[in-house]
């Protein structure tokens, strides 16, 4: 479906440097560049600099994270859900703030989710309307290029943030254990945060353990295309942009059994992604197993690229725009 009437500019709110919104508005951004619609990234506090570009309805916003506010003084604005609300992590104050942003959203605008696993939450939990489930882009640098070969890899890769509620504490165990069965075989850890001391003290004392720090784009991408397992312990992540990377890159994909990241490829769960549940570390160290002794096929990920996704902010933009002509002609019919 193509826009009655295309938007002339997109203006996308991004989020904290080498975090996963500010990945994901600088992937749907080349998406909108590919489809010949200038779009830019803003920073959500910068949001109301631009009070004129969010007044124009020949403008189309897509609105994440504290921008979300803004959505009632915008015209023809898309909110996005990048996750939902946990008070064990974020605290009562910042979680009841994400919820009234999209709370705001619902009443202003139109709330996307980045998956069916947020989009579920937000209407069972709070009782939110989601307007659509559109998934999140892959950047194209991860969608091009050469990978190393398969059976030469011998890296596991932990990279994101550095915080509690991506579980890198309790599968640090798990990964310790492999590494000294496995002949060879190293992991590194990539990204910043809180947890950077534990991190640090806890590679100091394992040789085959190695911290990479917060690494750009392209140092993660050379990273991925050696490496032979990615591994999470986010038991709520929303979707999963490392997913996408990894298996962009032919890497395997250790992950909980929850989250939005089992809508990424379901046919490929037990091949190029495995699962674990339960606590401690035996659970972690079987899937690492059945990854590494596993040759993952390629993985279709055209669905995520960075064109498609923002065709389906179009295709919303547009069924948004034939609604609301249809209910003002009900009106004054």
């Amino acid at each position: 479906m193509n826009a009655p009437f295309p938007p002339s500019r997109v203006l996308i709110t991004g989020g904290k440097p080498g975090g996963g919104v500010a990945s994901f508005a600088e992937a749907l951004c080349s998406g909108f560049a590919d489809l010949g619609i200038d779009a830019r990234v803003i920073a959500p506090a910068c949001v109301l600099d631009y009070f004129g570009e969010l007044r124009d309805p020949h403008v189309l916003k897509v609105l994440s994270l504290s921008a979300n506010f803004s959505a009632p003084l915008a015209r023809r604005a898309i909110c996005v859900a990048h996750g939902f609300p946990r008070a064990d992590a974020q605290g009562w104050i910042k979680a009841l703030g994400i919820a009234g942003s999209y709370w705001v959203a619902n009443r202003s605008s139109r709330l996307v989710a980045v998956s069916h696993y947020v989009a579920t939450h937000l209407r069972a939990i709070f009782s939110l309307r989601v307007d659509a489930v559109i998934h999140n882009p892959l950047g194209n640098l991860f969608l091009s290029g050469d990978r190393s070969e398969w059976r030469e890899r011998n890296i596991i890769v932990f990279a994101g943030r550095l915080h509690p509620v991506k579980g890198l504490d309790r599968i640090l165990p798990a990964l310790a254990a492999v590494v000294r069965e496995t002949h060879g075989l190293r992991v590194v850890i990539a990204g910043d945060g809180e947890l950077r001391p534990m991190v640090e003290a806890v590679v100091a004392r394992k040789p085959r353990i190695e911290f990479a720090g917060l690494l750009s784009h392209a140092e993660l991408r050379s990273l991925l295309s050696r490496a032979r397992v990615f591994v999470s312990g986010c038991e709520t992540e929303a979707l999963g942009i490392g997913y996408l990377e990894a298996l962009s890159l032919g890497c395997a994909v250790v992950m909980p059994a929850c989250g939005g990241g089992l809508e990424i490829a379901p046919d490929e769960i037990g091949r190029a992604i495995h699962l674990y549940s339960g606590t401690g570390p035996e659970p972690v160290i079987g899937a690492l197993r059945r990854a590494l002794n596993s040759e993952p096929p390629a993985v279709d990920l055209c669905s995520f690229a960075p064109r498609a996704v923002a065709e389906a902010y179009l295709d919303l933009d547009a069924c948004s725009f034939l609604v609301h002509q249809e209910i003002a002609e009900a009106l004054h019919g």
